[in-house]
């Protein structure tokens, strides 16, 4: 696979979708897209191995049959209940303060950053900066060459358990596939939906999936905060398949066909057919009866991320909003919805940034995957983070914290 060829693989619990992208210079080109639905994961964890392998070969067959290219490596997207995260801090005591503060001063600071109790059975996924703090003086980029005695740096460490990790690492690696890396999707969703100022003035960005929904706040230019909510759009799926007494694959039809976020977009005297289950005759439903069921659950939704935004402390330092992305969010009035519960301005996230096979890509639905693409250009080390030693692990998210401080600097 040639080195300007990226792919990314998201792996989501209602549909599994490979994207493979061109790096052209600084551009990016879009050359094939496949998806194909997910039978195998719930809220994001590998159930059954041989289905999620098998879904993964149908969406990377259809995505290098579109592109006319056969590819061998793939950024992956993980996410679910397990990813835990906590902010985190590291301090010192310059060593020559009269030299100003070194490349050496900086790598110890990062050393206690990391220095956490992580149970043994989670791992460590990224640890992304945030700031430097020296002698008192914070939103320091790049501290080098400043005077001070004490140097502090922030950053916000992610976790996952270990069983979940290589349970999706084994997957891929059956469908024939290399891992050059493990993204928290979110933060590759980023990539795709966010702009720099956004980034900047205060944002929260809000990963509407099948199993899960992801948050993630950033401000001055570093996310400060990550949670995962345990609630997506099989939820609703299910709310309907019980309220209405209809089979899960036809209320995935009515949802996906007649459903809207907000009751008061429904016109009156609306009707739609709703199967039986077990052979029982169909039924007249109006969609006033369908937005009770739907309505509530995506206003739950919101207010646990609305509670999440908060816990963060960063709910009134916002200053762009919420952006909303993913499959979930294409429901009709979701927008004017989470507008009504979060209390600020809320955007629909759409892929930007890239070129080629525009139509099918630039959709909330691959926020996700032409995020990790987007990731792979911006962090072009390749990491084996299931392979080797716990040393070369920690090697590993050492090399990526400094990069990420050269982007920020």
């Amino acid at each position: 696979m040639p080195e300007d060829i990226i792919a990314g693989l998201d792996i989501g619990t209602t549909k599994i979708a490979a994207l493979i992208g061109e790096r052209e210079d600084s551009d990016l080109k879009i050359l094939g897209v496949g998806t194909h639905p997910s039978e195998g994961l719930r809220r994001g964890v590998v159930v059954d191995i041989e289905k999620t392998v098998e879904s993964i070969k149908r969406a990377v067959e259809d995505a290098e049959r579109m592109a006319g290219i056969e590819i061998d490596a793939v950024y992956v997207g993980i996410a679910g209940d397990h990813i835990h995260s906590v902010n985190s801090r590291g301090v010192i005591a310059v060593a020559r303060g009269d030299r100003g503060i070194t490349q050496k001063d900086i790598d110890r600071a990062l050393d206690a950053a990391k220095a956490l109790q992580i149970p043994m059975d989670r791992q460590l996924i990224h640890v992304l900066p945030q700031e430097f703090i020296v002698d008192d003086q914070r939103g320091i980029r790049n501290p080098s060459g400043l005077f001070g005695v004490r140097l502090e740096v922030l950053v916000h460490i992610v976790t996952g358990a270990i069983t979940s990790a290589q349970n999706l690492y084994k997957c891929i690696r059956r469908a024939g596939l290399e891992v050059k890396d493990l993204v928290l999707e979110p933060l590759a969703s980023s990539y795709a939906v966010l702009s720099k100022d956004e980034k900047e003035l205060g944002v929260a960005l809000l990963d509407m999936g099948g199993g899960t929904t992801d948050l993630a706040v950033f401000y001055e230019g570093s996310i400060r905060h990550t949670a995962v909510i345990g609630l997506g759009g099989r939820n609703i799926t299910n709310d309907i398949a019980i309220g209405l007494r209809t089979p899960l694959d036809q209320a995935e039809a009515i949802k996906r066909k007649h459903c809207v976020a907000l009751s008061s977009l429904i016109k009156e005297d609306e009707l739609i057919d709703v199967p039986g289950v077990g052979g029982r005759p169909s039924r007249r439903v109006s969609k006033e009866q369908l937005g009770a069921i739907v309505e509530p659950r995506m206003e739950e939704t919101f207010t646990f991320a609305r509670r999440e935004i908060k816990k963060s402390g960063y709910d009134d330092l916002l200053g762009t909003g919420v952006v909303i992305t993913g499959g979930g969010a294409l429901m009709p009035g979701t927008v004017e919805l989470a507008e009504h519960v979060f209390g600020m301005p809320v955007k629909l996230g759409v892929p930007q940034g890239f070129g080629g096979i525009v139509d099918p890509a630039k959709s909330p639905m691959h926020a996700t995957g032409i995020g990790l693409i987007l990731y792979a250009i911006h962090n072009p080390e390749k990491k084996e983070w299931l392979n080797g030693s716990e040393t070369g692990v920690f090697d590993r998210i050492m090399d990526r914290m400094r990069k990420w401080f050269d982007d920020i600097a």
